[in-house]
């Protein structure tokens, strides 16, 4: 059995990173080599933990939730047109994600490739806030089909491990007239469905590798992750109010060359 610390370490790296636009991914790709832990039980290790960022989500904004199964009157972001909102988000990435499964597995999730992606990234981030104008869309409720669509499709771009699905969503919607808040707020919960249905489907392939012994490890990650990404959410919101996302790029240029310069020293 791995060590339950491990489990804790890992679980932390995750809910602090999925919904920061600095690649959970990419960070646990990274964490997971100086810990030792990869191959396919990582894998799926890394599977269980998104779950429990997803699951602290859903608790922050189950009013939301709730209102897409019963619709609260004034509220447009609920109901049949908040979840074809949410459908139409998640099919870009969802269809590219299938069709492309296999290979994003093979090629792209390794140190090199993930240190680009960060680079990459926060260029594009310092880029959106550079161009930043006056916001269209204030709150979720103004949020409409073609702005659904639009951050879909920028969400494939987070298939690229290290790229970050959250800095993708979150670029998307600024582009197309969202507020800084509003975008972020759509791409967490716009992140719960196509997130589930990946994270299910990994499950479902891999989740054999783990034994009854393996419990506790596996419920220290989740447990972790959740409690993590819960204070990640509340306070990243909160800041959102005051500053931009540049901190957050200059934090990927600078993690991205000391990936590079750890890589090449063959600690990974």
């Amino acid at each position: 059995m791995d060590s339950i610390l491990q489990a804790a370490i890992l679980g932390v790296v995750e809910g602090l990173t999925e919904f920061l636009p600095v690649s959970s991914t990419g960070h646990l790709i990274l964490v997971g080599h100086l810990l030792g832990f990869t191959g396919e039980k990582a894998a799926t290790f890394e599977v269980v933990i998104q779950l429990g960022a997803i699951l602290a989500v859903v608790v922050l904004y189950w009013e939301r939730f709730w209102g897409l199964l019963r619709p609260a009157p004034g509220m447009r972001f609920s109901g049949v047109r908040g979840l074809w909102l949410l459908f139409l988000t998640s099919l870009p990435a969802g269809l590219a994600g299938l069709a492309a499964h296999d290979a994003i597995k093979q090629y792209l999730f390794g140190p090199y490739t993930v240190a680009l992606a960060l680079g990459v990234g926060a260029l594009a981030i310092l880029w959106v806030e550079r161009r930043r104008r006056t916001p269209t869309t204030q709150t979720l409720d103004d949020i409409t089909p073609l702005l659904a669509l639009g951050v879909g499709a920028f969400q494939c771009l987070a298939l690229w491990p290290g790229f970050s699905r959250s800095a993708a969503t979150i670029m998307g919607g600024m582009i197309l007239g969202a507020g800084r808040t509003v975008a972020a707020e759509y791409s967490f919960i716009a992140a719960v469905p196509i997130m589930f249905a990946a994270t299910g489907y990994d499950m479902l392939k891999s989740m054999h590798l783990f034994t009854a012994a393996d419990l506790p490890f596996l419920a220290t990650g989740f447990v972790v992750s959740f409690l993590s990404a819960w204070l990640a959410v509340k306070v990243f919101i909160r800041l959102l109010g005051q500053v931009t996302l540049r901190p957050f790029a200059w934090y990927r240029l600078v993690l991205a060359p000391i990936v590079l310069i750890f890589w090449q020293m063959g600690l990974f």
